[in-house]
């Protein structure tokens, strides 16, 4: 018998509905919707929660091959994750081009608040990029601390574009240090998703 058949086995013979076995979990229902529809397991800590809540071993409700099945999830889980908090400290970084002298200038090298000799409209172009790339990184962070997985993915691509729009931006103004960083944060941040699946 599969897990899924367990569960809901357990949990009709529980009287319970899946909504008040996802109130007792402390989970959603779609949550336990899932789990007794076969489309995936739960986490550990939830297996041992249930187990818990039904007075049966980790084993009884789950076999060995399920098992494997559960823990490839969790990895791959946990690399995308870590994958998404890397990029997004990366993302946090480029603050520091706010105040390093890495921008071209008639006098030479200076940070984005003395750069002089460029049009407004670009500096202000370097400023609203490099904010955005600070504030998509600092949710990134927040983000990947909740366990979600699908916010995590949206801010990693919006990450993704930032960089890219930050690399083309510096380049094409003739700021190569600044280009040359957002071009690095970008090709680790390719380097990390591609390890994470």
């Amino acid at each position: 018998m599969e897990f899924n058949e367990k569960l809901q086995r357990l949990r009709s013979e529980a009287g319970l509905t899946q909504e008040e076995l996802a109130e007792k979990l402390y989970v959603s229902r779609t949550a336990v919707s899932k789990w007794e529809s076969g489309r995936g397991y739960p986490s550990i800590d939830s297996l041992k929660a249930i187990a818990g809540y039904f007075h049966v071993t980790v084993d009884e409700l789950i076999g060995g091959a399920e098992m494997v099945t559960l823990a490839e999830e969790g990895i791959s889980a946990s690399k995308r994750k870590y994958a998404a908090l890397i990029c997004g400290v990366l993302d946090c970084l480029t603050v520091l081009l706010f105040f390093l002298p890495v921008f071209a200038s008639p006098a030479g090298s200076c940070a984005l608040f003395s750069l002089e000799g460029i049009s407004a409209w670009l500096k202000i172009s370097f400023a609203v990029i490099l904010g955005l790339t600070v504030i998509n990184g600092f949710c990134t962070v927040v983000i990947s601390s909740l366990e979600r997985p699908v916010w995590t993915r949206h801010r990693a691509a919006t990450g993704a574009v930032l960089s890219l729009i930050g690399t083309l931006l510096f380049i094409l103004s003739r700021q190569p240090y600044a280009g040359v960083f957002f071009l690095c944060i970008l090709v680790i941040k390719g380097y990390l998703y591609l390890k994470s699946k």
